[in-house]
């Protein structure tokens, strides 16, 4: 997972997301594209109105929203428009994006301004989306639609299995309290601290299921902690209802009747 640099954190050479870039898909990026991607409106202002990734993002958004509509339409034969517009909804969002960009560390590559650096912009949900699909409009343009293609599944297959396994909801505290519901295990109750500096809070969630703690997470919203916290959860009542299902039974002992 990728580093929460701190405000005045300075940036890392762009070749090491060049570097990362290469393992994943076997080609490297030039560099002065990369910077492209990376230079957000705040730094571009700063410095003359040079180029920023505005365009980037517009493009790549609509490769991402393709490859996902695609791959969501291919793995759901049966499933009908609705739910796939809601699935595709859980992985081409903000927050999931953001996810996406933490997990490359890519806030650690940014071109900020001045503003947005002494505000933890290297950490901010919109920026951080804003920025995977400027780099994913960027491979598309170095290498096209089938490399393109390859990025996104390598980002987002993770997060597109984890989707299809939520149910109607299609959210973590939705599922788990529909989950609770039908096991007869009481309401979730979601218990949140925080810390930190206002640009630089981190809240940890636990969720709390008849006295037992069952989930914990952190994230820079208290949404996104109860959420990661309601997803341990979930699991772990799904471990628990499948272990019972598959537990063999125990035999009664014969009787003397029965020999």
């Amino acid at each position: 997972m990728g580093s929460r640099p701190a405000a005045g954190h300075e940036r890392r050479p762009v070749e090491g997301l060049a570097e990362a870039i290469h393992e994943i898909l076997g080609v490297t990026p030039d560099v002065s594209l990369l910077d492209h991607a990376l230079t957000h409106r705040s730094y571009a202002y700063e410095h003359g109105g040079i180029p920023n990734n505005e365009r980037l993002e517009f493009l790549g958004d609509s490769v991402l929203g393709l490859v996902v509509t695609e791959s969501l339409y291919a793995d759901h034969p049966d499933m009908a428009e609705g739910q796939l517009a809601k699935l595709r909804a859980a992985v081409v969002n903000m927050r999931a994006l953001a996810q996406v960009a933490r997990a490359l560390g890519l806030g650690d590559y940014l071109l900020l301004g001045r503003g947005e650096e002494a505000t933890g912009g290297r950490d901010k949900t919109s920026i951080l989306a804003d920025t995977t699909e400027a780099l994913i409009g960027t491979v598309y343009l170095a290498y096209g639609l089938d490399v393109a293609r390859r990025f996104v599944h390598h980002l987002l297959d993770p997060l597109m299995a984890s989707s299809a396994r939520l149910g109607a909801g299609l959210d973590w505290k939705t599922s788990l309290q529909e989950l609770a519901a039908s096991g007869s295990y009481g309401t979730p109750d979601y218990r949140v601290t925080e810390e930190g500096p206002d640009h630089e809070k981190v809240f940890t969630a636990q969720v709390v299921i008849g006295e037992e703690v069952l989930g914990e997470g952190t994230g820079r919203s208290k949404k996104e902690a109860e959420q990661k916290s309601a997803e341990l959860a979930w699991t772990e009542l799904n471990r628990r209802a499948n272990a019972v299902l598959t537990e063999e039974p125990v035999s009664e002992p014969a009787s003397p009747a029965d020999s």
